[in-house]
């Protein structure tokens, strides 16, 4: 910079220019102007801008009195963190592989806008944590390429189609049941039953008394002996 004005100042150099050459850096500069009324701005392509951000505000606030008329959306939301997208539901379905749930599943809605998700394992696959105020997060234990992973999930329902209960080593899983019925989580059968279920005595005599109230014309049994223990089933000669 500080050689060109050196340059610039130098008479020599600007005689030695073409004729018509930079010849306004030799003449005074004018006197400003008056100061005059700034005019009104013109309009300039951004005011379309603006003005599809109006249109397209108002277009919004329509469609959501829509909504809210319709009972779609809440019109006084309750205070809280923004909402979460989740578009679909878990469904837990305990049973083991032989039959694939998923595909049953597939393609379907529920509520006509949530997508259901499969999640399926056995009794011996799963641990549950529940809590009082209806949060049950169940881990899923499996085996991918030799490793064992963990999958936790929320589910929204249980489908079960695996005893809970048996005679067999480690085939109790009741402790299973009570935890989803500790969070309320929907299942069908009912929890309730499939508790009971767990033990053979106890369903019996649900039925024993359906027996007495309808009378055994109408709901027949086949006639049973409950023992508490093997000891009283032996019988002296």
């Amino acid at each position: 910079m500080n050689f060109l004005r050196r340059r610039l100042s130098d008479s020599s150099f600007i005689a030695n220019l073409p004729n018509g050459y930079m010849t306004d850096l030799q003449r005074s500069e004018p006197p400003p102007p008056p100061p005059t009324a700034a005019p009104a701005p013109a309009p300039s392509s951004g005011s379309g801008f603006f003005s599809s951000l109006t249109s397209l505000s108002s277009i919004t606030n329509v469609v959501k009195q829509t909504a809210v008329s319709a009972g779609l959306v809440d019109q006084n939301p309750a205070p809280g963190p923004g909402p979460v997208s989740r578009r679909y539901k878990i469904l837990l379905v305990i049973d083991d592989q032989q039959y694939v749930w998923s595909r049953l599943f597939r393609g379907k809605k529920l509520q006509g806008d949530y997508d259901v998700k499969v999640e399926q394992a056995a009794f011996s696959e799963i641990n549950l944590v529940s809590h009082a105020n209806g949060s049950c997060n169940v881990d899923i234990q499996f085996i991918r390429n030799g490793t064992k992973v963990v999958r936790s999930i929320k589910p929204d329902f249980v489908l079960m189609r695996q005893h809970a209960y048996s005679m067999a080593h480690n085939e109790d899983f009741r402790n299973m049941i009570i935890g989803l019925q500790y969070a309320g989580v929907p299942s069908i059968n009912s929890l309730e039953s499939i508790y009971s279920l767990c033990d053979k005595p106890w369903a019996f005599a649900q039925l024993i008394a359906t027996c007495k109230k309808l009378g055994p014309e109408k709901f027949p049994l086949i006639d049973q002996t409950f023992y508490p223990n093997h000891k009283d089933m032996v019988r002296t000669t």
